[in-house]
Order: structure tokens, then C-alpha cells, then sequence
């Protein structure tokens, strides 16, 4: 069996769920060809488990300061380049194709009248999920990267043939601090950030970005990317503030964190993540950063811990046999799995089958 992979690269979310998979396809004696777009190739880091992985351009989005920044969206984008990327794959090699919402792989296989697989957050978005209104969002969640076979994502199945998050183990329990914060919210001005952060100074938070020169800023700690480093913060840490993306929110949730999530301004996913955090009762969200508002969400927010089965080998056993048991089926067995260890988390959403 042998799989063309394309992961969109623009976050950090659809890595890491290619992360938790690639071992796991190893192990069943799958050979995978990962190709990554949707950032430069020096931006990637702990890129081991993906072997002679390809990168190329494909298409991103632009942001600024919190706000997603269209003009220059539109403006960066290669297309002359997307077009020949897409017709110089050759297919003839590879038995299935998968794309975690990568466009080049998906157009390629589309237009080659091969089948795709998306497997990802966004495939949910086919059906009449909680979400942000934007006239756009459907045209864009349909055609960005198309896809025959859709495997959604998300912390519920809304009544649907949705799978649960695919979340990174983190081997065994650690201690907690309860005044320390992560914090991962690369799309704001981090040296913004860390004004507002060091005037509540009763909390140790740490930073993760690229745009700071790591080091000790009052009780502000700021860390540069890179994985171990993040999951070890994650773990001590008892809150989480970040955007509202799909998979650090997944990974806080499965090891029971405080979550406070201020989306993309302009970003119909993370609107539309935020709107469903809320609903489920598992996280608070807000549109503005404010030192009040950062104070009441750690005084009254109360942690919430969602018990995910492991999805990652379910679908890495499904893609290694050919992607042939239905969808439903394997919703059903993984939804029945899952509790919540808390009494106001919408449980009736979350894990009803």
C-alpha cells in the first residue's frame, strides 16, 4: 500500500495530526510520501516522523494583527505555480490518496479522476455543523481541497458521521502548576501580548511564538517553536489561552485544561470553533484580549476533560486496508468511547451515538 499524503501546513494542527499518524501507518507497513504546503520550507521544525517529505507553495492565508488580512491573501497567491505543482505529481505510484485539507494533492487527484480521501477538521464542515454565517465559508470548506471520501473531525458528532479529534498521546500523567498559562496565539503581535499579560501578575504565562526574542519578560516566559519543548509546557500548564484552531484545543481538552480561545478575526473555522466550544460547554471564547476578561476566565472557568479514544489507529488501520468500512461505523464504535469528566459539558452532544 502506498499513499500520497498532503498536509495543509499554513497551522500547526493538520502537522500534528499527520504526526500522530505517520508512526502508526509505519508500523502497518504502509509507505507514505507527506506532502507539506502552505509555508516556506525553513519554517518547519520536528519534521523527523515524516521521512523525504515534498514541500510546496500551494495556497495559504495571510494574516495581521489578530485579523485575517485578505488583500494580501489574494495578493501572495502563486497561481501559476498551484497549477503546475498539481499537474507534476505523478500518480501512477500511489494506491490512495489523502489530504488533510491540502489542496495541491486533493485538485490533483480530482483532476485525475483518482479518489481522494480528506481526512480533517474542515471535512466536518459538509455538514450542518454550529458555524460562523459567511456566504463564502461553504464555497471555500467545498473547493479549497476537494475530496470523494470526507472524514470530519470535531469534539462532537452532532448527530453525523463525524469521528472525534485526533490528539497526540502524552505518556504519563504529569504534575500541574495552577498558576501557570500557555499561551499560542501566533496570529497577534506578541510584544502586545505580553503587556497585556504582565499586568496580571498573580499567573506565570508561557509564550510560544517568532515574533519575540525568547527570554524572561516579568512573569512573562517566551519560548520559540518547537514540539518538546510546547508539550511539556502544555502539560504543567493548568490553563490555555490561544486562537481558536482545532487541534491544540483538542490536545487541552484530552488532558483536562482551563481553555480560553479568542479567534482569527475574519477566519470563518475559528469563529465557527469558538461558537461550538461554548455550546459544548467546554471552553470560554472572546473576540478581544482584555486583562479583565483574562482574570474572570482563570477565576471562574472551570477545567474541563474530554477522554478521546485513539483515533489516529483506527484510521490508520481503515487507510491500510483500503479505506473500505464505512464511515458511520467506525463514528459509532469511537463516539461510544468517549466521556466527559464534567457535569455541565453538553454530554447529550458530545457522546450520544
Amino acid at each position: 500500500m502506498k499513499i500520497l499524503y498532503g498536509v495543509q501546513a499554513t497551522g500547526n494542527g493538520h502537522i500534528s495530526r499527520a504526526r500522530a499518524l505517520a508512526p502508526l501507518l509505519k508500523q502497518l507497513g504502509v509507505e507514505v510520501t507527506y506532502l507539506f504546503s502552505g509555508r516556506e520550507s525553513k519554517d518547519f521544525f520536528d519534521m523527523e516522523a515524516f521521512g523525504d517529505y515534498k514541500v510546496k507553495a500551494g495556497l495559504t492565508f495571510q494574516s495581521s494583527n489578530g485579523s485575517l488580512d485578505l488583500f494580501n491573501t489574494l495578493k501572495k497567491v502563486k497561481t501559476k505555480q498551484f497549477i503546475k505543482d498539481v499537474k507534476g505529481i505523478d500518480l501512477t505510484q500511489y494506491d490512495l490518496f489523502v489530504s488533510d485539507f491540502e489542496p495541491i494533492v486533493a485538485w490533483a487527484a480530482k483532476l485525475s479522476g483518482r479518489e481522494c480521501i480528506g481526512i480533517g477538521h474542515q471535512y466536518a464542515f459538509s455538514f450542518d455543523i454550529p458555524r460562523y454565517k459567511s456566504q463564502w465559508a461553504a464555497y471555500l470548506f467545498k473547493w479549497f481541497a476537494p475530496s470523494n471520501k470526507q472524514v470530519g473531525l470535531h469534539w462532537s458528532h452532532f448527530n453525523y458521521p463525524i469521528l472525534p479529534p485526533i490528539v497526540l498521546s502524552h505518556g504519563a500523567k504529569s504534575s500541574v502548576d495552577p498558576r501557570k498559562v500557555l499561551v499560542y496565539l501566533p496570529f497577534e503581535m506578541s510584544l502586545l501580548v505580553i503587556d497585556l499579560l504582565r499586568t496580571i501578575k498573580e499567573f506565570e504565562f508561557l509564550l510560544h511564538c517568532k515574533d519575540v526574542e525568547p527570554g524572561q519578560y516579568g512573569n512573562v516566559t517566551v519560548y520559540p517553536f518547537g514540539l518538546d519543548r510546547f508539550q511539556k509546557n502544555l502539560r504543567l500548564s493548568q490553563s490555555v489561552l490561544c486562537n481558536a484552531g482545532f487541534e491544540l484545543n483538542s490536545e487541552a481538552l484530552a488532558l483536562g485544561k482551563r481553555i480560553l480561545v479568542k479567534p482569527l478575526k475574519g477566519q470563518v473555522e475559528q469563529h465557527s470553533n469558538a461558537i461550538a466550544l461554548e455550546m459544548l460547554g467546554l471552553a470560554q471564547a472572546t473576540d478581544e484580549l482584555t486583562a479583565e476578561g483574562i482574570r474572570l476566565w482563570l477565576d471562574t472557568q472551570i477545567p474541563v476533560q474530554v477522554d478521546y479514544p485513539d483515533t489516529a489507529a483506527y484510521l490508520a488501520q481503515w487507510l491500510s486496508e483500503g479505506a473500505l468500512t464505512p464511515v458511520e461505523d467506525m463514528a459509532k464504535e469511537l463516539w461510544s468511547q468517549v466521556y466527559a469528566m464534567d457535569h455541565d459539558v453538553n454530554l447529550d452532544i458530545i457522546a450520544s451515538a
